[in-house]
């Protein structure tokens, strides 16, 4: 472990910290939004979805893949579950999971593979455009500015982190050794 890597950590779990109060807090007041206006359960769905979707989120630094790919399988059914529905259950997917799904696929873009990656940006953006397909209101608005974000974000800080890593060779050392 190099320095530059324990320098980080704690930031990091800083970090997760505050992001899983936020998806507490978030969870928290959307359950209470959908009792007071929906009424009856309708809320324990929604926060079930979100409470999934946000536990995937703070384990993606532990299993690369298999957190992004269990999210939008989580999300999607849930979308098709609340198209099903109809009108008994609120559109998913609610703000956290819309805000979780993001931190995953933005994540998954920084560091995995460009294959993987490019596979998992597909699948959210299609995802989003499954959520359209329910109609316009702020729960599409919302799952597309996140993915978007995370659309823009993950490569942004790929693209830097390759440039830290570059920065950090010993000058006259190129960046691959095995060649001669």
């Amino acid at each position: 472990m190099d320095t530059g890597e324990r320098r980080t950590r704690p930031a990091g779990r800083t970090f997760d910290t505050g992001l899983g109060a936020v998806f507490v807090l978030g969870i928290v007041f959307t359950a209470y939004m959908f009792m007071t206006s929906w009424g009856g359960v309708s809320w324990m769905f929604g926060s079930a979805v979100s409470v999934a979707v946000s536990g995937l989120a703070l384990l993606r630094a532990r299993w690369k893949p298999l957190p992004v790919c269990a999210g939008l399988v989580v999300t999607s059914t849930a979308v098709v579950v609340s198209m099903t529905a109809g009108d008994d259950l609120p559109q998913e997917p609610a703000p956290v999971t819309a805000l979780a799904l993001a931190v995953l696929v933005g994540s998954a873009l920084r560091t995995l593979p460009r294959g993987p990656a490019a596979g998992i940006a597909v699948a959210g953006a299609v995802l989003t455009g499954i959520i359209w397909s329910e109609g316009l209101s702020g729960v599409p608005v919302l799952a597309t500015t996140g993915m978007a974000a995370a659309l823009v974000t993950g490569p942004v800080l790929r693209g830097l982190d390759r440039d830290r890593r570059t920065d950090r060779a010993p000058r006259g050392a190129r960046a691959d050794e095995s060649r001669p």
